[in-house]
C-alpha cells in the first residue's frame, strides 16, 4: 500500500496490527516504507536495490520525519557508492531482537529448515539479554567478555564455539543487509579446540558381540511372533506376516549403516528409489544430506544382502526403513545387551572410517564415501593408517656392534693389498674381542673390487660388491645385518 508516512498514517486504523505482516511505501520518498508486525511492532525501513533494506528505527523510538532524514541519507550513499549506514553512526533504533523477528527468521527458516528451530532457541537461551539492545552495541569486546565467561563456567570450548556461531550467523546477514558495517565475531580469539579428537570405535570382540546382540534379538522376536501367529489360528483370528529374516528395522539399519558410513538422518529418509541392486550403488540424495551434496555409496556384499532380505521382509514401500524419528530406544537396549559403553549411533559411522583406513584406503576416498566438504575433516582417522612412522622411529633400535673408519691408499696401489685401520668405534654395552684373520679376510673382501679409477668407485662399490658390502656405509646402502658397518673416506 502507498501512502504518506507520517503522524497521521500512524495514529489511523489502517496501521493497525494483522495476522500477517503488512507494509506501507510513501507516496513522495521512494524507497521509504513502514513494515508493521502482527505483534504490532512497527518499523522504518529504507528499500534500495533488488531487495535489499536497512531498518532505521521503531516507530515511537523514533519520528517520521527523522526516519525519513535516516533513509535520504542511506539512499544517497547507495547512489554514490558508498556503505549504506555511512554518516549515520549506525541505526541505533535496530536491536539485535529486531532484527532477528523482522530479518533473520525468515531467512533462517527458508535457508536452513532442518536446524532453524534449534538455532533460533539457542539464539534466545544464550542471548535473549542482548535482544532490547541495538546491533551497534555488541562489540568485540563484549563479545570477548561473554566467550571469557562461558569458559570460565567449565563450559567445553567446543560448544563455545558453535555458539560464537550461531550469533555469528545472525551478525553476518546484518552485514549483508546493510544493517552493519562488520561482524564482530569475526576478530573474537576462538578458543582452541582439538580437531582429532579420540575416535570411537568397535574393536573386533565388540562388533562381535553386537552381531550376536542383534541376531538373537532378531531370534527372540522371530519365536514371539511365531507364538502369536499359532495363538491367532487357534483362535481363527488373521495372522500377522511372519518375520523371515530380521525382527525389525534395527538390525538392517545397523549392518547398513556399518557398512556405508551413512548418517542416522540418511539413513531413515533413505528410499529404495536412491539403491540401485543392479550397479550395487547406494545413492544419497543432497536433500536428506548434512551438506546438500549427492553422493553415490558403493554397496559390498553384505550391504548387498541386507538390503535384499530386508525388502523381501518389509514390502515395496517408499523408505527402505519405515521409521521416521530414528532407532534411540531399540538401539540403547541392544548396546546394553552387547555390553558395548559409550558408542552412539554415529560412532557406526566413525567405524565404517576407521576399517577403511587400517585397510590403506587413501583418505581422500574415504572423504568421499563419508560426504566430507574437505579431506580436513577426515583427518582424523589418519593415525589408524599403516604408515611408515612407526617403522622410522623403529630403525633407531637397529645400531651397528662397531664401526670401522679406513683410509684406502688410491695411488696406484691394488685395492686388495691391504689397509691400515685408523679406528674402532664399538657400541655402548659391547665387548670387542680381539679379531681374527678370518675377521680381517672378510673386512678386506668387502672392498676388494673398489675400482682406483678415480670418482668411479661409488657405483662399482654399488654394483659389484658382495654380501658384506650391503651392510651401512658410506654411500647409503640398505643393511641386512645390524653387526657391522664401514665409513670409507
Amino acid at each position: 500500500m502507498q501512502a504518506f508516512i507520517g503522524a497521521t498514517l500512524l495514529t489511523s486504523k489502517e496501521t493497525q496490527p494483522q495476522s500477517k505482516p503488512f507494509e506501507f511505501y510513501d507516496n513522495r520518498l521512494a524507497g521509504f516504507m513502514l513494515r508493521v508486525q502482527p505483534s504490532g511492532v512497527r518499523s522504518y525501513y529504507a528499500r534500495f536495490g533488488r531487495n535489499r533494506r536497512v531498518a532505521l528505527g521503531h516507530a515511537g523510538s523514533i519520528e517520521p520525519d527523522e526516519a525519513r532524514e535516516r533513509c535520504q541519507i542511506v539512499l544517497g550513499n547507495v547512489a554514490h557508492g558508498r556503505h549504506p549506514l555511512q554518516g549515520l553512526g549506525g541505526t541505533d533504533g535496530i536491536t539485535l531482537g529486531m532484527f532477528i523477528a523482522d530479518t533473520y527468521t525468515t531467512w533462517v527458516h527458508a535457508s536452513r529448515p532442518r536446524t532453524a528451530a534449534d538455532t533460533l532457541e539457542k539464539l534466545h537461551r544464550h542471548f535473549r539479554t542482548w535482544y532490547p539492545e541495538p546491533l551497534t552495541a555488541i562489540t568485540v569486546e563484549r563479545v570477548e567478555a561473554w566467550k571469557v565467561r562461558r569458559l570460565n563456567e567449565g563450559r567445553n570450548p567446543v560448544t563455545v564455539v558453535r555458539d560464537l556461531y550461531t550469533l555469528s550467523s545472525v551478525l553476518r546477514r546484518a552485514v549483508k543487509a546493510g544493517e552493519l558495517r562488520e561482524n564482530p565475531v569475526r576478530r573474537v580469539d576462538k578458543p582452541r579446540v582439538d580437531r582429532r579428537g579420540k575416535v570411537r570405535f568397535l574393536d573386533q570382540a565388540e562388533e562381535t558381540r553386537l552381531r550376536q546382540a542383534l541376531k538373537a534379538r532378531d531370534e527372540e522376536m522371530r519365536n514371539r511372533r511365531t507364538f502369536a501367529n499359532n495363538r491367532r489360528e487357534t483362535r481363527h483370528e488373521r495372522t500377522r506376516p511372519p518375520l523371515t529374516h530380521f525382527g525389525d528395522h534395527l538390525t538392517p539399519a545397523v549392518l547398513l549403516s556399518m557398512n556405508t558410513g551413512l548418517r542416522r538422518g540418511e539413513a531413515v529418509k533413505l528410499r529404495w528409489s536412491s539403491v540401485d541392486f543392479n550397479r550395487q550403488l547406494l545413492t544419497v540424495e543432497g536433500r536428506n544430506a548434512k551438506n546438500r551434496q549427492t553422493r553415490h555409496v558403493p554397496l559390498n556384499e553384505e550391504a548387498l544382502s541386507v538390503l535384499r532380505s530386508w525388502r523381501e521382509q518389509s514390502g515395496t514401500g517408499m523408505r527402505v526403513f519405515g521409521v521416521t524419528i530414528g532407532f534411540q530406544t531399540a538401539w540403547e537396549k541392544v548396546l546394553r545387551r552387547a555390553r558395548i559403553s559409550k558408542f552412539r549411533w554415529h560412532d557406526l559411522r566413525h567405524h565404517f572410517a576407521s576399517r577403511l583406513v587400517q585397510q590403506g584406503v587413501p583418505l581422500n576416498t574415504v572423504r568421499d564415501l563419508l560426504g566430507h566438504g574437505s579431506v580436513g575433516m577426515s583427518l582424523r582417522y589418519a593415525h589408524l593408517a599403516p604408515d611408515q612412522r612407526r617403522e622410522a622411529v623403529a630403525k633407531l633400535n637397529e645400531k651397528p656392534l662397531l664401526t670401522l673408519t679406513m683410509r684406502p691408499q688410491w695411488e696406484g696401489l691394488p685395492v686388495a693389498s691391504g689397509y691400515r685401520v685408523d679406528s674402532i668405534v664399538v657400541r655402548e654395552g659391547q665387548e670387542l674381542s680381539q679379531p681374527n684373520s678370518a675377521f680381517w679376510e672378510s673386512a678386506f673382501l668387502g672392498v676388494a673390487l673398489i675400482s682406483a679409477v678415480e670418482n668411479a668407485w661409488i657405483s662399482r662399490l654399488k654394483a659389484k660388491t658382495g654380501r658384506f658390502l650391503r651392510l651401512p656405509c658410506a654411500y647409503g646402502g640398505e643393511a641386512n645385518s645390524p653387526c657391522l658397518g664401514i665409513t670409507l673416506i
